[in-house]
């Protein structure tokens, strides 16, 4: 595989994403019991954002400043976008951007994740690609509690769960380059939930073909999961030319009301990070609670 997350560290699909997770870790942690966070794609854990405006060969137009750079000097942001906000610049401060008009160093899920981690909680980090996996092994040699593998992510989640904690969220975010993906992300999600029906799973996707999106969710239901619902974010209306118009969170077994959180946030950065008439936001439950 050739993706490299870098390129697109920040942008408003990790906006999405990562405010997303902040809010169902603080969700998990209103029980006192500790969890596991498995990321199944984990990336290199951190990015710097001027490096991968550079590319490998060419200079590239970065995407961090449609996403995180229109958050980063507002003052009128709200708890849930600011709460996020704020673990981001912690982050890009501790990397020593001491100065910070605009965000240099971004974190990805497993340093968000890892920040707001109690000593009760624990982390199982996998990534695939050899060059990402030693770079985030690097990133958590020396940390405890936190468990990094180069390993094919989908396959990993066997042997992780059910977890002696007996609670987990997982967290699929996959570079989708593979044409089955979603397939993929189905069988995984089926052998986890058979292992572990009380976990909480996060699917990111991207909104390319509304088609394929819908082919995934038919699939999903078919296998009669516990509550399920999905979040999405369109940034350009449905004729716009980009290809990336959005993107979405499925999560299964949501933490209890955590929609009531994440529905205000989508519609929230809708208006926030438009970057043309006739995109959106919505939550809409494909396996409703009760």
């Amino acid at each position: 595989m050739n993706y490299r997350h870098h390129y697109h560290a920040g942008n408003f699909a990790d906006v999405l994403k990562h405010a997303a997770l902040v809010r169902l870790v603080r969700a998990m942690q209103r029980k006192e019991k500790g969890f596991l966070y498995l990321d199944t794609h984990a990336g290199r854990g951190r990015y710097d954002l001027v490096a991968a405006a550079r590319g490998d060969t060419l200079e590239r137009t970065p995407e961090w400043p449609e996403g995180i750079g229109r958050l980063w000097a507002r003052g009128d942001l709200p708890e849930i976008v600011a709460d996020y906000v704020a673990q981001v610049r912690a982050f890009d401060q501790r990397e020593g951007d001491i100065i910070n008009p605009q965000p240099r160093f971004y974190p990805g899920s497993p340093r968000l994740v890892r920040a707001l981690m109690r000593p009760q909680d624990r982390m199982a980090l996998f990534e695939q690609q050899p060059e990402e996996s030693a770079l985030l092994k690097e990133e958590f040699i020396y940390e405890r509690g936190v468990g990094v593998q180069t390993a094919d992510g989908y396959a990993a989640m066997r042997g992780q769960l059910p977890p002696p904690e007996k609670r987990a969220l997982v967290l699929i975010d996959p570079p989708f380059e593979a044409r089955d993906e979603f397939e993929n992300i189905a069988g995984a999600v089926g052998e986890g939930l058979r292992r572990l029906p009380a976990g909480t799973f996060a699917i990111w996707y991207p909104l390319t073909e509304r088609a394929r999106v819908d082919v995934f969710f038919n699939r999903l239901m078919g296998m009669k999961p516990p509550p399920t619902f999905a979040l999405e974010l369109t940034v350009v209306g449905p004729a716009h030319p980009m290809k990336m118009k959005g993107c979405g969170l499925v999560v299964i077994n949501p933490p209890w009301q955590i929609e009531l959180e994440l529905a205000p946030l989508a519609t929230w950065l809708a208006e926030a990070l438009s970057q043309a008439p006739g995109g959106g936001a919505g939550l809409h439950w494909l396996v409703r609670e009760g």
